[in-house]
């Protein structure tokens, strides 16, 4: 077992309303801010409310909501030049991985010389970051708790991990209204994929004894979520259990590590622009199967705390049973079950295999692949 080091980094808030004390709470790091949006606020007349908690406390701030290629390096860097332009002291990063992975960037390098692609191409930090507040809208961060960032590389379209320090993020703050927003569909869609994040940490080889236990109780509270307490004492509303659920998982990731399913997506994603939540749902089914023939007991014990199998069947059997309720949920939500339904070729996803081939992430995985081992992968999936 690799030694188990923890850092307590960001602090957490989170709870319903939270949001409305913002501004109270970012004073802390300054009077002026960048606020990276992700413009679907607007739509849902949420920004105003938002915005609102900054003005009351005479907090200056410009907006940012050119997300629509993503977090590429092309908006990191128009982001970073707006951002030393403004003179900002910190960045307030509000929306889902997008806006929250640029936030992060941006207050990474406000204060190096050299140019964003100096340190996509490997190169490390050496100046002190601004404070970042994330607040995210989705019910997942696994990267906010860790020194790296995906991105797109805009020149290659590849999914790259940059590194950050690690005192980037000063606040996360939660707040299950804001995600209400969000359709039946996208909450199908981020439950699966917290699932998925739960199994990888939990039979990643870097998983120990306090990722175990965060996954273990996530995965308890979202099958409460999903399913109802078996009990009637839990009346805690589904989006705060499924941001719970998603918190506790995603420090559980940072602590353990993602795996197969979330390092594909995350690449498909990349090159071509599918959503993340999608393919990574696609792909838990199979990636469930296949570490059923090494990692029984692990899944046996998953299964059981989903709630999916009875006390009565074991092993294989409750294997069988998590991959079976996996497939339901899928069906049940009417999501695509193959990786052709996204309508990519063969070719095209050998490329994204290629991408992720000599990542860090492929050397914590349950079991050792090679870069024709995860194409095999994407065969049986496709």
């Amino acid at each position: 077992m690799s030694d188990f080091i923890f850092r307590i980094s960001p602090n957490i808030m989170m709870g319903p309303y939270t949001v409305s004390r913002l501004g109270q709470q970012v004073q802390e790091w300054g009077t002026r801010f960048m606020v990276i949006m992700d413009p679907i606020l607007n739509e849902v007349k949420l920004a105003d409310k938002i915005s609102q908690s900054l003005t009351d406390r005479k907090i200056d701030y410009f907006l940012f909501s050119e997300l629509t290629e993503g977090s590429s390096s092309k908006t990191i860097e128009r982001a970073l030049a707006l951002a030393k332009q403004g003179h900002i002291h910190g960045v307030i990063a509000i929306g889902g991985e997008k806006a929250i992975n640029i936030g992060r960037a941006v207050c990474a390098y406000y204060n190096e010389v050299h140019n964003l692609y100096t340190f996509i191409d490997g190169a490390l930090p050496s100046t002190s970051p601004l404070p970042c507040i994330c607040i995210p809208t989705t019910y997942r961060t696994p990267f906010v708790f860790t020194p790296e960032i995906p991105i797109t590389d805009a020149r290659s379209q590849q999914v790259k991990f940059i590194k950050v320090q690690n005192s980037i993020c000063k606040l996360l703050l939660i707040d299950p209204n804001l995600m209400l927003s969000l359709t039946d569909n996208q909450k199908a869609t981020l439950s699966i994929e917290i699932l998925g994040m739960a199994v990888e940490a939990y039979l990643s080889q870097k998983a120990n004894f306090f990722s175990d236990t965060f996954v273990e109780k996530g995965l308890e509270i979202l099958s409460y979520a999903l399913d109802g307490s078996p009990s009637l004492d839990i009346t805690t509303p589904e989006e705060v259990l499924l941001a719970q659920a998603g918190a506790m998982i995603s420090m559980a990731t940072s602590c353990s590590s993602l795996g197969i399913g979330s390092l594909l997506s995350l690449s498909i994603y990349s090159r071509y622009k599918i959503n993340k939540s999608l393919t990574a749902s696609i792909l838990l089914p199979f990636a469930l199967e296949d570490a059923a023939k090494f990692k029984t007991a692990k899944l046996d014990t998953l299964a059981h705390l989903f709630r999916v199998a009875d006390e009565e069947t074991k092993g294989e059997d409750a294997a069988k049973l998590l991959v079976e309720n996996v497939r339901q949920r899928i069906a049940k939500a009417n999501l695509p079950t193959r990786l052709k339904d996204l309508r990519l070729t063969i070719e095209q996803l050998s490329l994204a295999v290629e991408d992720v081939s000599n990542t860090n992430i492929m050397n914590t995985l349950p079991r050792s692949m090679s870069t024709d081992d995860l194409f095999d992968f994407v065969k049986v999936a496709y």
